[in-house]
């Protein structure tokens, strides 16, 4: 990789310019260093704007050029055409933008005037650039967040080892939003929006080197150069876990990414093809990519896909059983062996089949012992399912199958359908970074993504 092609100090910024910057907190750019702040970034926050000599508290400045310091990410919070004449003044301290600002080729033949002059502009200037019409970075490693939606309106996740890549800022701000309420974490987001220049790509070849992404996501409306997006998807997979979701496959959703980012979605039968010539793991819905994030952050792909079903609910357990067969994964038999182990060491009223139905008088230690007792060379992962109707189930039970699923080597999937009450026991899970699925449906989707992917696509 050519020193100019490195985007690394997207991810390891020790200096951030705020063009636009305002105290107004209705503008984007107050939100923007609000959240900043709140991130507890460590490297120095330089607000630009002629109209301000400080902005709570910090020095204004002119122009990107007044500041002496190197500028590694200079956000631009701007309007388009602002954007262009920053650019084409003194701004040789730059190496990195980040562009929120919409207006351009998405807007229609005007903006995509824009945006041509903006890519000639930054490619005179030698200054790398993330959107327009993007949300920007968010980055609980480096503690950057250049999001301008308010943290009251979308949460903010904790940090873990999965990080996303998506064109769409609307799609970052849901699955982070939906990921903070569900107790998951992210490593980075990057919404780089029109993708003037820095593309997935890009984003891939920094994240195939990063040590702290165990696992990459991916949203994509459209993919520019194929050739690259190949070898650079491949290189990736070699190291970790790389999933995506195409959306714009049909014609309605393609035009509809057109109007969205201006992206040209290509046949969805050649992204399909890539992703198998890859090695990536391909969704087909939202809720599945999510339910990736989740389970990625815990666990590493396995090598087979025999499944063992634990449940209190027989209903459950064959609902679990029937969505795995649908998605490809197995439900073997156990072994003689196994069997007899069961039975030895759980009550007469216990199903010792896989499933294995421990039945509404269930107790605590049946559950580790219906684990325990399962010799581990009979299945590649587990799906315990926990309904806490039975009467002599006890929240001490999630602790019990934690503290099993710490020590065991396989994962351990949970699955929790119920309301309130089911989501404040599972906590015990969450809080230590295990993934909980509120349905039997997406504890199967996570299951098949460690699995690689559905078993029907091979």
């Amino acid at each position: 990789m050519k020193p100019e092609e490195c985007i690394d100090f997207f991810f390891k910024p020790e200096s951030i310019a705020l063009i636009g910057a305002s105290p107004n907190p209705e503008k984007l750019s107050h939100t923007i260093l609000k959240s900043l702040r709140k991130m507890n970034f460590e490297g120095k926050i330089y607000p630009v704007n002629p109209g301000y000599g400080e902005i709570e508290g910090l020095k204004c400045y002119s122009t990107p050029g007044e500041i002496e310091d190197r500028i590694d990410i200079a956000i631009f919070a701007v309007p388009a055409r602002s954007v262009l004449e920053i650019l084409k003044g003194p701004v040789e301290n730059i190496k990195g933008a980040i562009i929120v600002s919409s207006g351009f080729r998405e807007t229609g033949s005007g903006g995509k005037k824009m945006e041509d002059d903006l890519r000639a502009l930054l490619k005179e200037k030698g200054i790398r650039a993330m959107g327009p019409n993007c949300l920007g970075i968010y980055d609980t490693v480096s503690n950057v967040d250049t999001f301008f939606i308010e943290r009251e309106k979308i949460g903010r996740p904790v940090r873990e080892g999965v990080s996303v890549l998506t064109q769409s800022g609307s799609f970052a701000a849901m699955i982070m939003d939906e990921l903070a309420y569900e107790g998951a974490g992210v490593a980075r987001v990057v919404s780089y929006g029109n993708k003037v220049d820095v593309d997935e790509s890009d984003c891939l070849e920094f994240l195939e080197r990063d040590e702290a992404t165990k696992a990459v996501v991916l949203y994509i409306e459209s993919v520019t150069d194929g050739r690259r997006f190949l070898e650079a998807a491949s290189r990736c997979v070699k190291k970790k876990p790389v999933v995506a979701l195409k959306v714009g496959k049909r014609e309605p959703g393609a035009r509809a990414a057109s109007s969205h980012t201006g992206a040209i979605s290509g046949m969805y039968e050649a992204y399909e093809a890539a992703f198998r010539k890859t090695g990536i793991i391909e969704v087909a819905s939202y809720e599945e990519l999510k339910d990736a994030c989740k389970v990625l952050n815990r666990y590493s792909p396995v090598k087979g896909k025999r499944v063992l079903i634990i449940t209190d609910g027989g209903g459950v357990g064959i609902s679990i059983a029937d969505a795995c067969e649908e998605a490809g994964l197995r439900i073997p038999e156990l072994s003689e062996t196994a069997v007899r182990k069961l039975k030895e060491n759980l009550p007469a009223f216990a199903s010792v089949r896989n499933p294995v139905d421990l039945t509404g008088s269930v107790r605590d230690e049946h559950y580790v012992a219906a684990m325990q007792e399962t010799p581990a060379e009979e299945y590649d992962l587990a799906i315990v399912s926990l309904l806490w109707g039975p009467p002599l189930l006890t929240e001490g039970v999630a602790e019990k199958i934690r503290n099993f699923a710490e020590s065991c080597g396989k994962p351990i999937i949970i699955s929790s359908p119920g309301g309130k009450f089911s989501r404040e026991l599972v906590s015990v899970f969450t809080k230590t970074g295990m993934p909980v699925f509120f349905s039997p449906e997406s504890a199967v989707r996570a299951a098949a993504v460690l699995c690689g992917g559905n078993g029907k696509q091979e």
